[in-house]
């Protein structure tokens, strides 16, 4: 293997996309059941929450999350800055506030240049300053494939934090990112992607979702996740699943970036969406059927992707405008949630 200058050309997948599909990670799963033994562990594995929040005293817990995945571009520097946006989205998702990372860095040594690989460590550096924490250490190995990201630690309190299973009847759903961010990543690598688009890509995959520190304090905002590998239904499923409510969305109010729905109709997506959609689309109905492409962009997986938000009426203009102010101004309400099972696309 040699370098020819492109990281993604040393991956086989990149960014979320490289999650394993959720059909295939629930098998896997079932044969390791987890055990919970500790009754200060307010939030673990179930429901598949975006981070573990263990209670250290009556005012503090402790959020832990964990995150990595292979290139989505081929700049070093930006491809360390999205890796670290997307693992600390996960503090942020449940309300908290980040307090510092450790670094996970696996780099074929003999490929890559020693310049790369400190660029990309570098990009990590400096969304970490700007979210304002350290990176107090981590761990590196020698790997095939180059690897990047972080765990992340944060503290909340434990009476306020934001589960993703906990919307509510009636609830407003909104979502504060356009989505897209796969496509676009399916689209630099076959070399098709505009200059406006990819800077689209880096722009949102590096904004980071810091808005969950101030949602957390608003009591009618009931659940959080952030969009992320298993695109807006897969999570989106996850919160109606865990809340045993039916989310209704209608389609055109979901935000989407403009060149992703041109790719999308052009069948520019990643691997993973076919994926996605064939692990929950059992789950999910709709009015009429739905093209491919709008399946795709349904289940186009997110790398960095914006705060999913389930909110009392009552607070919905409130928590948009809140969203709008912090510079997401995409950010809308895409539907809500209601008696029913799973997701209904109108």
């Amino acid at each position: 293997m040699s370098y020819n200058g492109r990281l993604t050309s040393l991956s086989h997948g990149g960014g979320c996309g490289c999650k394993i599909a959720p059909e295939v990670l629930s098998k896997i799963l079932q044969f390791s059941p987890f055990v919970t033994f500790a009754p200060q562990l307010l939030a673990g594995n179930q429901n598949n929450e975006d981070a573990a929040v263990y209670q250290i005293n009556e005012h503090q817990a402790i959020v832990a999350t964990t995150d990595f995945f292979m290139p989505i571009v081929d700049d070093p520097f930006d491809f360390g800055r999205i890796a670290a946006s997307n693992a600390i989205s996960d503090i942020y998702a449940m309300g908290a506030k980040p307090l510092f990372a450790l670094a996970i860095l696996g780099m074929p040594i003999n490929v890559l240049p020693i310049e790369t690989i400190q660029r990309i460590t570098a990009g990590g550096q400096a969304v970490c300053a700007a979210a304002g924490i350290p990176i107090a250490g981590g761990h590196s190995i020698d790997s095939v494939e180059p690897i990047y990201g972080l765990i992340v630690i944060g503290i909340v309190d434990p009476k306020k934090f934001k589960r993703n299973k906990t919307s509510q009847m009636g609830d407003s759903i909104i979502l504060s990112k356009p989505l897209g961010v796969g496509i676009l990543s399916a689209a630099f690598k076959q070399e098709k992607i505009s200059e406006k688009a990819y800077a689209k890509l880096i722009d949102y995959t590096t904004q980071l979702n810091t808005p969950g520190m101030t949602l957390v304090e608003n009591p009618h905002v009931h659940a959080m996740t952030d969009v992320t590998g298993f695109g807006l239904a897969g999570h989106l499923l996850e919160m109606a699943q865990g809340a045993q409510l039916q989310a209704h969305v209608q389609f055109e109010h979901i935000p989407f970036i403009e060149e992703a729905l041109e790719y999308a109709q052009e069948n520019i997506v990643t691997g993973a969406s076919g994926r996605n959609w064939q692990g929950y689309a059992e789950h999910i109905k709709a009015d009429s059927e739905l093209p491919m492409w709008q399946k795709n962009l349904l289940s186009d997986p997110q790398t960095s992707g914006g705060l999913l938000i389930s909110c009392a009426t009552e607070v919905e203009k409130d928590v948009i405008q809140l969203l709008h102010q912090a510079g997401f101004i995409s950010a809308k309400k895409i539907g809500h949630f209601e008696a029913g099972a799973g997701i209904k696309i109108v």
